[in-house]
């Protein structure tokens, strides 16, 4: 668990561009089990994070086709939402950042920390946009 101090401007990146934190495992069941399409960002304090998964997924949010929902777990902070989140994602591994499309309930579109890592803002984002064309 880190310092709320800390992770507290990392989740208002997310939350000022309409993404809404999900704290506990109901809240994360209510919101990917809804019918239509769910945006899953979990979040991380790590580099890649900083660098390149928060800007992307909030240049993917304004994206004129978008999910229905923008939601975030924060990971190392609300372990019960993210194992949850986490747990919807399989049989994809555990990754942090990561970041997942449902839609009506069923995962669409991820993508891991490894997809992450070293890779322009905007490609993650273009990535994400391609999916939400697709699925939203």
């Amino acid at each position: 668990m880190y310092p709320e101090y800390l992770v507290a401007p990392m989740r208002e990146e997310l939350t000022r561009v309409g993404f809404t934190e999900l704290k506990d495992a109901d809240a994360v069941t209510a919101a990917i089990e809804s019918e239509g399409t769910v945006f899953v960002m979990v979040n991380s304090v790590c580099g890649c994070a900083a660098a390149n998964a928060r800007p992307a997924a909030r240049m993917a949010a304004a994206n004129a086709k978008h999910p229905d929902k923008l939601v975030t777990v924060f990971a190392g902070m609300e372990k019960e939402a993210v194992d949850k989140a986490r747990n919807y994602m399989l049989p994809y591994p555990p990754s942090s950042p990561s970041m997942a499309l449902f839609k009506d309930g069923k995962l669409v579109h991820i993508i891991e920390r490894y997809q992450i890592e070293g890779r322009p803002a905007q490609m993650i984002a273009d990535n994400l946009i391609d999916a939400f064309e697709q699925y939203c």
